[in-house]
């Protein structure tokens, strides 16, 4: 039988190392929403499963019906639209800004990097170009969240 003191220094334990703990394998999937036309969203893909995440690709011809179940304005509209957790991912918003944010947790519907910057994942043929990522909250006004490329 487990003394109370030793319950208790077991349950420290345990809830330390789930609190430390990085983001798991199997906690790393990801939906992705995009035209079946769209090279650059595949490059985008592949920069994310590069970096770990398992993505299940759904391509439609408009995705502002999916923009708009999820909660990201127009404005901040990007060329695919991905579902992580609570949260929607808005264009060509590099791997650790994805990683940050579910690390983080903030209170936001979205991240986004707005219209197909050069030089963001799956743009980097378009040359090179500064870029923020921008967190959206409930009310559709958004922070920056990330500079990129010298922005």
């Amino acid at each position: 039988m487990i003394g109370t003191q030793t319950r208790r220094a077991l349950l420290a334990g345990v809830v330390a190392a789930t609190a430390a703990r990085p983001v798991l394998a199997q906690d790393r999937r990801m939906t992705t929403y995009k035209t079946p036309w769209c090279g650059c969203c595949d490059g985008w893909v592949a920069h994310m499963r590069t970096a770990g995440w398992t993505v299940e690709v759904i391509e439609r011809e408009d995705l502002a019906p999916i923009r708009a179940r999820y909660g990201v304005p127009d404005r901040y509209a990007g060329c695919h639209t991905a579902l992580v957790g609570a949260y929607a991912i808005e264009g060509h918003v590099p791997a650790a800004d994805v990683e940050r944010l579910l690390r983080e947790r903030p209170t936001a519907v979205a991240l986004a990097a707005p219209g197909m910057p050069a030089g963001s994942p799956g743009m980097e043929a378009a040359g090179r170009q500064p870029y923020v990522t921008l967190l959206i909250n409930y009310a559709g006004e958004a922070t920056i969240f990330g500079r990129h490329n010298g922005a």
